[in-house]
């Protein structure tokens, strides 16, 4: 063994289920997320309480040594957290998940601020007044979901006490005909398509309408999944 058990103030547990099996080490919750945060001075014995890899750390059960070789390749400890730690999922005590919703609901609040109008006025809502909505639906928000997401099922809702509505872009896109598969879902996925037609050498060419704060996502995945062949344009 190579650290003796150390009890810690906030240990919390990193877990990683994989092949089938779960993995666990338990580490100081704050120690992991300066060494997850690319701290060269952390090191990975600080982070740990002990060295031990479990498959049920609140049980106290080890993790079968077979398991272990067969999916790390290794029985060094320390590499092997250094995986679950990275790949893995790790627990928050009460005041980082507090700190961590407080955190993502001002991303969404500027978010929604900056995405959207009061369509009366044709001006945005003022960002005090999103979080007074945000309290009044009682919105539950999402660590894991990403903004954009998150942010359109929150507009339709607040919709329903304030008059809003998320701003609006059109952009007409000619996809090669090798992308046109995959590029539909991605498409379709990310606005309404107002209009598309099918050209003779099998290109596809559609005019989407997509939320305007999710244009330049919309654009670098259309990119990425084009390899930049595609063509596009603001209308």
């Amino acid at each position: 063994m190579l650290k003796k058990w150390v009890r810690f103030e906030n240990e919390v547990i990193a877990r990683l289920i994989t092949h089938g099996e779960r993995f666990e080490i338990i580490v100081d919750s704050e120690k992991t997320q300066e060494f997850k945060s690319g701290k060269e001075e952390v090191d990975i014995l600080d982070v740990l309480s002990t060295d031990t890899i479990f498959s049920d750390a609140k049980k106290g059960r080890k993790a079968e040594d077979e398991k272990i070789q067969e999916i790390f390749g290794t029985m060094d400890p320390l590499a092997i957290a250094k995986i679950i730690l990275e790949k893995g999922e790790i627990q928050v005590t009460v005041e980082q998940r507090r700190e961590l919703i407080e955190n993502k609901k001002k991303q969404l609040i500027t978010y929604i601020s900056k995405n959207c109008i009061n369509p009366k006025t044709g001006l945005p809502h003022p960002p005090e007044r999103i979080r007074r909505a945000m309290d009044e639906i009682n919105v539950s928000i999402d660590l894991k979901q990403p903004i954009e997401e998150q942010a359109k099922d929150i507009v339709r809702k607040m919709s329903e006490i304030i008059p809003i509505r998320m701003e609006q872009i059109v952009i007409a896109a000619r996809i090669p005909p090798e992308f046109t598969g995959k590029a539909y879902g991605l498409v379709s996925g990310f606005g309404h398509i107002q209009k598309d037609e099918w050209q003779p050498d099998g290109s596809w060419i559609v005019i989407v309408e997509i939320p305007s704060g999710l244009k330049e996502n919309f654009l670098e995945k259309l990119n990425a999944l084009t390899k930049g062949k595609v063509q596009t344009k603001i209308l």
